[in-house]
């Protein structure tokens, strides 16, 4: 995001998962799981080798290739913030996360956890703990980076609804693309093909993302999911603009 083209999300954000933290977070959902590397590695299309390297944290996969992974594992995008075990209790980080009143869990600003992705795609879960059914993000895009390097589009189950707070993102379909600026908003079956894009050379772009995941296209209640998401988000992108100032242009 600042003069040499790169994101700098380190100031006041959180701490960031490394690649080999982050494929460890991989190994163990897996593990748990029951499943071997092969079948997760035959279901995603990749080779075990592949996925091999990204458990062990020499590569980093792009945001695409995550979310396959996981919903291979049959569990969400937050997984790679948890060291807790997805499939058990859910357990709270004391270092990270307060619960002052009970049920009520709170986690300071700089505290957020951080996922780096491929092409330094950053990743924040703007929620204390994990949501059952819910997955509510931040994401940054460096300049000239895409969801996927080689132009995949990515397919999974659940509805999406997503706010640009800072820069501009274009986001490719089948059918097409949109191009979105601050405060701009869209929504959609994430059962169609999508990607996301920063075509800009010079200006990070940020978005805001909620996805319900066990939502599907049959569900009638989805006009009702749509304007709770987007007032949701809206309320979200407030709270960010007003500390857009620590995002360098």
């Amino acid at each position: 995001m600042g003069g040499t083209g790169r994101a700098d999300p380190g100031v006041g954000m959180g701490e960031k998962a490394t690649a080999s933290e982050i494929g460890a977070r991989l190994r163990r959902v897996r593990m748990s799981a029951g499943v071997s590397l092969r079948a997760v590695a035959e279901a995603v299309g990749i080779s075990s080798s592949a996925l091999s390297q990204i458990e062990k944290g020499t590569m980093q996969p792009s945001v695409n290739r995550l979310v396959e992974i996981v919903t291979v594992l049959g569990v969400p995008v937050s997984a790679i913030f948890d060291d807790h075990g997805l499939l058990g209790p859910m357990n709270v980080d004391p270092a990270r996360v307060t619960e002052p009143l009970p049920g009520v869990f709170v986690a300071a600003g700089e505290s957020a956890p951080i996922a780096t992705l491929g092409q330094g795609v950053l990743y924040r879960r703007l929620t204390p703990v994990r949501l059952d059914g819910l997955d509510l993000f931040e994401s940054t895009y460096p300049p000239l980076t895409s969801s996927s390097v080689d132009g995949a589009m990515l397919v999974h189950e659940g509805y999406e609804v997503g706010r640009v707070v800072s820069g501009t993102l274009t986001f490719e379909f089948t059918d097409g693309s949109v191009v979105l600026g601050p405060g701009g908003s869209l929504s959609f079956w994430a059962t169609q093909p999508h990607r996301v894009v920063n075509m800009s050379a010079e200006q990070a772009a940020v978005a805001l993302w909620l996805t319900v995941r066990h939502a599907r296209p049959e569900v009638a209640s989805i006009a009702g999911i749509e304007a709770s998401a987007a007032a949701l988000l809206e309320e979200l992108a407030a709270e960010t603009e007003r500390a857009s100032d620590q995002l360098p242009r």
